[in-house]
């Protein structure tokens, strides 16, 4: 169960939604559990959240336009953010506020995806692994 939890607040944490999954984690290494499979169901939720983030922006981007959420000035200077850039800018996904939009967008400019998924679990897998040693070697 604590790592169903685990999951799914990595995964929820991950998307629009404002959640941290840190908290959850470094609560649950405190109990003990196996470092790596904490590391493992992190990592794997919280890069399933950006895919939902991706698929989502391909699939919404005419959606939250015609509703007035998005538009093409903010658009256009997204997509030339990212294009100067490139996908390394998806290194910041990890990052609070900035990282779950840069995976919204990443789709709906229809970044490659397998480029996406590479980058994106490079990026959430050190961020855990920084979080996991930061604390192991505190104490």
């Amino acid at each position: 169960m604590v790592y169903l939890s685990l999951f799914f607040v990595s995964f929820i944490s991950a998307t629009l939604f404002p959640m941290g999954s840190e908290a959850v984690l470094l609560y649950d290494l405190s109990l003990g559990y196996s470092i790596f499979l904490l590391w493992f169901v992190a990592t794997v939720g919280n890069t399933l959240g950006s895919l939902l983030n991706y698929w989502l922006g391909l699939k919404g981007e005419g959606f939250l336009e015609n509703r007035g959420y998005l538009s093409k000035e903010k658009m256009q200077k997204a997509h030339n953010r990212f294009e100067k850039w490139g996908g390394w800018v998806l290194l910041l996904s990890w990052m609070p506020i900035i990282g779950d939009p840069l995976t919204f967008i990443a789709g709906v400019l229809r970044y490659d995806l397998r480029k996406f998924i590479m980058i994106v679990v490079l990026a959430k897998g050190v961020r855990y692994s920084v979080l996991i040693i930061s604390i192991c070697w505190l104490n």
